[in-house]
């Protein structure tokens, strides 16, 4: 009897065991991944920017084209607006630069110079962002001053009107600043120098090409 008692409590013992290692296991509690929020680019910014231009100076009065040149440095001023959950940016910018662009050629036995001396902007730009990248389009308004001089002669001067477009990408260094590279091609129009200030009747023109850097603080 004592014999079958033991085997029993055995056989109990046994089949215990065997339901313990078939429960499940006991699972560690989840932990969500913290969330972390984009970053939104609405809102006012200041900055400044500066690079250098390359241009096309037409003189059609004496078949002369010449290659202005030079650097560029001003302020900015923009808004953007995103909305919430996404990636598209809208703004608009405005510029005003200092200009040392300039350039002459041979007109016969003289020299046909074309300058620039401010140039600025007013821009529409949309924007894609991958978070705090943003590469964008932008076009608009472009304005300036051309310079006409000839040696020996005189010189004539105007402000003109035209038009600009062109790229660039914009990154998020920290909540309130940023910093940007962008291309511009723009066309200022032209000017008429007469014969009383060049010698012959010349229209004169300016279509620049810049490539410029910015930082910008948002508010």
């Amino acid at each position: 009897m004592k014999r079958f008692i033991l085997a029993g409590l055995g056989l109990l013992a046994l089949a215990s065991t065997a339901s313990a290692a078939d429960l499940p296991r006991q699972q560690m509690p989840y932990k969500a991944p913290a969330y972390v929020s984009a970053f939104n680019w609405t809102g006012f910014y200041l900055g400044i920017n500066g690079g250098g231009a390359w241009a096309n100076s037409d003189w059609n009065g004496f078949g002369v084209n010449s290659k202005p040149s030079g650097g560029m440095f001003g302020v900015t001023a923009g808004y953007n607006w995103q909305g919430a959950g996404s990636p598209w940016v809208f703004g608009l910018e405005g510029d005003v630069d200092w200009s040392g662009v300039s350039g002459s050629s041979a007109c016969g036995a003289t020299t046909c110079e074309t300058k620039n001396t401010w140039f600025g902007t007013g821009r529409g730009r949309i924007g894609y962002a991958v978070d705090r990248v943003m590469p964008y389009l932008t076009g608009g308004l472009a304005f300036g001053n051309i310079q006409a001089n000839r040696s020996g002669f005189g010189s004539a001067s105007t402000t003109n009107a035209g038009w600009t477009i062109g790229a660039g990408v914009e990154a998020a260094l920290a909540p309130q600043w940023s910093a940007k590279v962008e291309y511009l091609y723009a066309d200022i129009g032209s000017l008429t120098c007469n014969a009383a200030q060049c010698g012959t009747t010349t229209n004169v023109d300016l279509r620049p090409n810049i490539l410029r850097a910015g930082v910008n603080y948002r508010f």
